[in-house]
Order: C-alpha cells, then sequence, then structure tokens
C-alpha cells in the first residue's frame, strides 16, 4: 500500500467529513418526520447521504480533497479555509434573501433575521479574535 494510501486511511477526516453529512441527514430526518414531514425529511436524508458517498469516493481518488481535509501544507489549509469562508458568505446571503423575501410579503422575516443577525455579530467578533492573534 503507498504512503498516502495508508496515510488517509488511518486518517480522521476521511470519515468524519462524511459521518458528519450524514449525521445532520439523520438528525434532519428525525426531525422532520416528528413535525410531520416525513417526505422532506428523506429527501434531506438522502442528499446529504449522497454528499457523504461523494466524499468518500473523493478520499480515495482525489489527492486535491485529501490534501484540503489532511492540510499538509500551508497552501492545502488555505483553499479549506477559503471553500469555508464561500460557503459562509453564500448561507449568508441565502439567509438575507429569505428574510427580504419575507418582508417582501408582508410578514415579519422570523427565524431569517436571526441568522442574519447571528452571522453579522459572528464577523464581527471574529474579526476583533483574529486581528488580536495576528
Amino acid at each position: 500500500m503507498p504512503t498516502e494510501a495508508k496515510r488517509m486511511a488511518k486518517s480522521p477526516a476521511k470519515w468524519s467529513v462524511p459521518a458528519f453529512f450524514l449525521g445532520i441527514g439523520f438528525i434532519c430526518l428525525v426531525t422532520a418526520s416528528i413535525g410531520g414531514h416525513v417526505g422532506i425529511g428523506l429527501l434531506v436524508f438522502g442528499v446529504m447521504a449522497v454528499c457523504s458517498l461523494t466524499l468518500l469516493g473523493l478520499a480515495h481518488r482525489s489527492q486535491g480533497y485529501r490534501e484540503a481535509v489532511d492540510h499538509p501544507d500551508e497552501r492545502s489549509h488555505l483553499i479549506n479555509v477559503r471553500a469555508w469562508a464561500g460557503v459562509g458568505v453564500i448561507l449568508t446571503l441565502g439567509n438575507l434573501s429569505a428574510f427580504i423575501g419575507e418582508l417582501a410579503s408582508g410578514r415579519s422575516g422570523n427565524p431569517y433575521y436571526w441568522m442574519v443577525m447571528v452571522a453579522a455579530i459572528a464577523y464581527i467578533v471574529l474579526i476583533r479574535l483574529l486581528r488580536r492573534r495576528s
């Protein structure tokens, strides 16, 4: 077995990220079922299961993915940080759009305004904390 394959087989990142996706999918399935929306729960679980399997497949076939989750060098770490930052921007814009849509429809904007406010406060707090560290 090549060194790269041995390292990936022992890496908790190989299993932790896909397990996280699958766990969130399961939690969504259970909570949607309790709320009477089994179909939505099954859909979310199915999407998360496909994401988990895709990530496991990437862990075996893609050196770029392995580098992103294992952080072997500064470049790979920076790519991973930028990817998570991109996800944060996309989710924040999605929540902001949903909030504005709710307001335009004459509703209160709940729960979207909470997510937008938490994102704004978290951004300010993280900027302050990260500036102190550097």
